[in-house]
């Protein structure tokens, strides 16, 4: 499996790479969580979601834990699974005019703790028009595709239908060209340029919005995800360009997750992290609509290349850092004095597409079938900005996560804006 370890014992699971940096790099200011929100056009029933929820947690018993203590020189971080939860993991907050704002904002500053089994909280808010489900995961522990499966489960548990996932879509068949040179991982590449952040200090600020799945000619040689990324891409030169800032190499992270969508789904951290780079001159030239369609192609031949390299999920050096040769606490201070030297060559921002929503999360004849399904991504500095991207119903629901520190509400519903230009831009092409 990518990101689980085999257990030492029946109790205790050896904390993987990836959940180890991330224990490291924790820092209360930018709460690292995953936040998941569903959108049902009916009501719930509190008590037949307690027991739903609850019974799917027991599905897939490796959400069941939490960090287990341990003296300071030991070398490795653990996970103890536990048979129960140790907190109520399931809240019913009174329906206010606010509550799904102030659940929001939970969701991006209140972190579910390690040391309480499970490290997820669930609220169900009751909205004029239907329940909004939030999630909210402790990124060190849990990845976002993890959980909507757990969520996929308890639909399946409460509405009584099966949740069995559609199989992903048609890609378009590999391209014998080899990946296009690209400017060297060594240049440091683009900042998101600082905007005018909100007088709220510190956390995340976030932006949601739903537009239409972006039109792809038949037989084009790219996916709707490099769209995706030829528009995050676009949308922040314009933004730097907008703000005055120096062109320079532009380098986004992609997750790509290759874990099956079943019941048998790995839980835990199974995305491996890969950076797509664009030289300046391919992004100056590439929003004109005649060079557009190279310039898609260009980038579906660069994420095609990289999806199918067989690496560790966040490289070879994390993996030698989290090796456990001395006390885990000696490579968390290298761990954080590493990260703060690399801060310039830390890619620009992060689009994590997680593709059409395999699971109809139908939750029965009252509550209804998910029409809306959002995830957001951290967003801390030196990125400073992630797009997270899914889609239902036939609708693309797009996130837009910033740090506080970098930008403000204004600056968000601008970057939506140009956002929904540039995807539009993708479609104008010439066949």
């Amino acid at each position: 499996m990518t990101a689980l370890d085999q257990p030492r014992s029946p109790t205790r699971i050896p904390f993987p790479t990836v959940d180890e940096i991330a224990r490291h790099c924790h820092q209360s200011t930018e709460p690292e969580t995953v936040h998941i929100e569903v959108h049902l056009p009916g009501p719930v029933n509190p008590e037949r979601l307690r027991t739903a929820f609850t019974e799917a947690l027991h599905h897939h018993p490796r959400i069941l834990m939490r960090e287990a203590p341990g003296p300071w020189y030991r070398r490795r971080y653990e996970w103890e699974l536990t048979t129960t939860a140790d907190i109520d993991p399931l809240a019913f907050p009174p329906p206010t005019q606010d509550a799904l704002k102030q659940a929001r904002t939970r969701s991006l500053t209140h972190t579910p703790p390690l040391t309480a089994s499970p490290p997820i909280r669930l609220e169900a808010i009751q909205l004029p028009t239907g329940t909004a489900l939030i999630l909210t995961v402790n990124h060190t522990a849990l990845d976002g595709p993890a959980c909507l499966r757990i969520l996929a489960t308890a639909a399946e548990l409460y509405g009584g239908h099966p949740n069995t996932p559609t199989a992903p879509p048609t890609r378009p068949p590999d391209s014998p060209e080899p990946p296009t040179e690209t400017p060297s991982v060594w240049t440091p590449p683009a900042r998101v340029a600082p905007g005018t952040p909100d007088p709220t200090p510190g956390g995340n600020g976030l932006l949601l919005t739903e537009l239409p799945v972006p039109h792809r000619p038949k037989g084009s040689p790219y996916t709707v995800n490099d769209q995706l990324m030829v528009t995050t891409a676009l949308m922040i030169v314009h933004w730097n360009r907008e703000h005055g800032a120096r062109p320079r190499p532009m380098r986004i992270t992609m997750p790509v997750d290759d874990r099956p969508r079943g019941t048998d789904m790995p839980i835990g951290n199974g995305t491996r992290l890969v950076e797509v780079t664009f030289a300046p001159e391919e992004l100056t030239t590439g929003a004109e609509p005649d060079r557009m369609a190279e310039l898609l192609h260009r980038t579906a031949i660069r994420t095609r290349a990289l999806k199918s390299l067989s690496r560790p999920q966040l490289g070879h050096g994390a993996t030698l850092l989290t090796a456990p040769v001395v006390p885990v606490t000696w490579r968390g201070t290298l761990t954080r004095g590493l990260r703060r030297a690399a801060a310039p060559w830390t890619s620009t921002t992060l689009l994590s597409n997680i593709g059409r929503i395999p699971y109809t999360l139908d939750f029965g004849s009252a509550a209804g079938r998910a029409h809306a399904v959002w995830f957001s991504a951290p967003a801390r500095m030196p990125r400073g900005l992630t797009v997270t991207t899914a889609s239902t119903a036939g609708r693309l629901h797009v996130a837009l996560r910033w740090s506080r520190t970098l930008l403000g509400s204004g600056d968000g519903a601008h970057l939506r804006d140009l956002f929904e230009h540039y995807l539009h831009a993708t479609e104008e092409h010439p066949a």
